[in-house]
C-alpha cells in the first residue's frame, strides 16, 4: 500500500490545500493529512476545529477518488510522523520561489534523517497558487470576502471569528 503524508498547520484549510489533497489522493492508496500542532504559531482555530474542517472538506474527495484519507494530528518531527503513519512519501505544496527555498532545505534535512522517505512537490492549480492561510485570515479579519479562497463552511467559521464591524 502506497501511503503519503501531506503535513501542514491548515489554519484554516484553503481551496489550495484541498487542490493538493485531491491531486495527492490520485498518487497514493492512503493519504494521511498531518495536522501540525505548532504552539509557536498561535493558530486561530484550535486543533479539533482544524481537524473537523479538513475531515468535512475531504468527504467529497474521498467519495470521488476512493483513496483512504485520514486526518492525523502530530507534534513531533515531520520525518517521525511519516514513520509513525507508515508513509514512504511526504507531499508538499509549492506556491512560489520562496516556498521552494524553504522546502529545499527541509528535504535536505529530512533525507539526512531518513533517506528511505521521499518528498514529492505538487503545485496547486493556477487559480489557487496565491492562496495562503495567513492572507486568508488577514482578509477575513479586515472584513474582506474570503469566499474565493475557502469552502463555504470555512468561510462561515472565519465569519464567526471575525464578525463584521457595523
Amino acid at each position: 500500500m502506497r501511503v503519503g503524508l501531506y503535513p501542514g498547520t491548515f489554519d484554516p484549510v484553503t481551496l489550495g490545500h484541498l487542490d493538493i489533497i485531491r491531486r495527492a489522493a490520485a498518487l497514493v492508496d492512503r493519504l494521511v493529512i498531518g495536522v501540525a500542532i505548532n504552539r509557536d504559531k498561535g493558530p486561530l482555530f484550535n486543533l479539533e476545529e482544524r481537524v473537523a474542517m479538513i475531515e468535512r472538506d475531504c468527504e467529497g474527495i474521498l467519495r470521488s477518488t476512493g483513496t483512504e484519507i485520514v486526518v492525523y494530528p502530530f507534534e513531533n518531527l515531520l520525518i517521525d510522523c511519516a514513520r509513525d503513519v507508515g508513509a514512504r512519501v511526504i507531499i508538499r505544496g509549492l506556491r512560489a520561489v520562496a516556498d521552494f527555498e524553504y522546502e529545499y532545505q527541509m528535504v535536505g534535512m529530512n533525507r539526512q534523517l531518513d533517506d528511505q522517505i521521499e518528498t514529492v512537490f505538487l503545485m496547486a492549480e493556477a487559480q489557487h497558487q496565491a492562496i495562503a492561510s495567513k492572507l486568508v485570515k488577514e482578509i477575513a479579519r479586515l472584513g474582506g470576502d474570503v469566499s474565493k479562497f475557502v469552502t463555504p463552511a470555512v468561510c462561515r467559521a472565519l465569519g464567526e471569528r471575525f464578525p463584521q464591524r457595523p
